[in-house]
């Protein structure tokens, strides 16, 4: 028995293809390297945008007296006595205090009273849901000064807490519009069929809240919690209006005024004390930021 073998001819390779082939590669290597130092070049220069007033103020802060705003940007010498004295100052601990009581009362009463609220408006079906939720929108629409008088009037005259936070700190126990929006938001993205399957195994509804949706909405509470904090911490209307007369009661935001009124000659200490009061903010967004991004991220992914 014969076999019979079939030759079939491959592509045809001339003497110029591999060299066409490198040069080509070599483009293609170089252009991405191009891309990514034009890439990372924006990126760093946004980044300086953003990062070099930061470094001005600890810089500044860090001066004496007679070379702050000279012209220099370096410092001769660092005064680190500079945070020892701002520290000392005069109620400046008081402060402190107040504004953590604020931003620590203030969130966790938000957060509490939010959530229950924007779990009804997501996943209950009720008659006059939509109303609800209108109504809810419609109050973010009014600006807190239409409404400063009345308010003022009712905590000074009927319950007598002007001088002291607690008018600010009590109505955030009652919910917030912006927060119950975008918890609302963020409880839509999560499917029903695990809030069926708790209903199931026996779960009530305050039940299936804290053992289910409570945990799959992490980064969406901790993204109200962080938007709370921080408007609490940098409230400078509310503690006009009702702190304004009782120094004891100060918090940071306000309290810097006074600190930089009685110091404007001294902006090296005027630095330091406005980076004391950023610190707090910047730390916490800086070990939370992930949650907090996740959780902007996902809300509103349905409407």
């Amino acid at each position: 028995m014969t076999t019979t073998t079939t030759f079939r001819p491959g592509p045809a390779v001339t003497a110029g293809s591999a060299p066409e082939r490198g040069p080509a590669a070599r483009r293609a290597r170089r252009q991405r390297v191009l891309h990514w130092i034009a890439v990372h070049s924006i990126a760093i220069a946004v980044a300086l945008l953003f990062v070099l007033p930061f470094v001005f103020v600890f810089l500044t802060s860090v001066m004496s007296d007679g070379q702050a705003m000279s012209g220099d940007l370096w410092p001769d010498s660092w005064h680190w006595e500079n945070y020892k004295a701002v520290l000392e100052t005069d109620g400046f601990l008081d402060w402190w205090k107040n504004s953590l009581l604020y931003a620590g009362l203030g969130t966790l009463f938000t957060v509490c009273s939010a959530i229950p609220v924007a779990y009804a408006l997501a996943k209950f079906r009720f008659r006059g849901r939509r109303t609800a939720m209108m109504l809810v929108i419609s109050t973010m629409m009014l600006p807190p000064q239409v409404i400063v008088i009345p308010m003022y009037l009712v905590w000074a005259q009927q319950f007598h807490l002007s001088g002291s936070l607690w008018p600010l700190i009590i109505p955030m126990a009652f919910g917030d519009a912006y927060s119950i929006f975008l918890l609302r938001q963020f409880l839509l993205t999560i499917p029903k069929e695990y809030i069926e399957s708790a209903k199931v195994d026996g779960c009530g509804e305050l039940r299936t809240l804290l053992t289910i949706v409570v945990p799959m909405a992490k980064p969406g509470i901790a993204a109200v919690a962080l938007f709370q904090f921080f408007y609490c911490w940098n409230d400078y209307f509310g503690p006009q209006i009702y702190a304004a007369q009782n120094p004891a009661s100060w918090t940071l935001s306000y309290g810097l005024e006074s600190f930089k009124s009685a110091h404007s000659v001294n902006w090296n200490l005027t630095m330091a004390a406005t980076l004391l009061v950023m610190a707090p903010v910047c730390l916490v967004f800086f070990f939370a930021q992930k949650a907090f991004v996740e959780g902007v991220t996902l809300t509103g992914v349905k409407g």
